[in-house]
């Protein structure tokens, strides 16, 4: 947990590029709730509430963050239908054990025309190579697996989501990285891609 802390502020940059292209297709209004919310590094910074996290580790320091914490997974999500306007995944997808089933669920606690967000490290970018490479050494990536976008666009379609906007981000090496990097729209050029879509 140190370890995954220490992450962002090694590469605060890296991390406040994230956050830009995030914020840039995140609602401004209504009731959000990050699925997979860690210790509230992307919540509580975007002015999100109330989050969603397995580990009690990660939880207690989301609660320092001020966000409130339910334990819990995106597969079988303990809320009633149609309770929030938005939903945020940021490199959630890769340590789920069923996307649809979570892609699902979270269309279930979406308001009619809510919207998710998810953010992650495409598969086939300069990164998501890397990491692919040195999966076993990581402390982060060595259960992960990793998505092209045009597969994260098929498990959205195919659990209702459509209407689709991309921010992307994240154009050098982590090691590169000096200064917060630019974010365009669209997709295939950034390691990190934002995907919007809408219930």
């Amino acid at each position: 947990m140190e370890k995954y802390e220490e992450w962002f502020e090694r590469n605060r940059f890296v991390y406040e590029s994230e956050l830009l292209a995030i914020r840039m297709l995140l609602p401004e209004n209504g009731e959000g709730i990050e699925i997979g919310a860690g210790s509230a590094r992307f919540a509580a910074p975007l002015g999100i509430k109330v989050g969603i996290e397995p580990s009690g580790k990660m939880g207690e320091l989301a609660r320092d963050r001020g966000i409130e914490v339910v334990n819990g997974v995106a597969e079988a999500l303990p809320f009633a239908n149609s309770t929030f306007d938005f939903a945020l995944m940021v490199t959630t997808i890769c340590f789920l054990d069923n996307v649809e089933a979570a892609f699902r669920e979270v269309a279930r606690v979406l308001k009619p025309d809510g919207c998710l967000v998810i953010g992650f490290i495409a598969k086939d970018s300069p990164l998501g190579t890397l990491y692919q490479q040195h999966n076993e050494e990581s402390v982060f990536y060595h259960v992960a697996k990793f998505y092209s976008v045009d597969e994260v666009i098929l498990h959205l379609k195919s659990t209702g989501f459509k209407s689709f906007t991309f921010t992307q981000t994240i154009f050098h090496t982590l090691r590169e990285i000096k200064e917060v990097e630019p974010i365009k729209d669209g997709y295939g050029d950034g390691s990190f891609v934002v995907i919007k879509g809408v219930k």
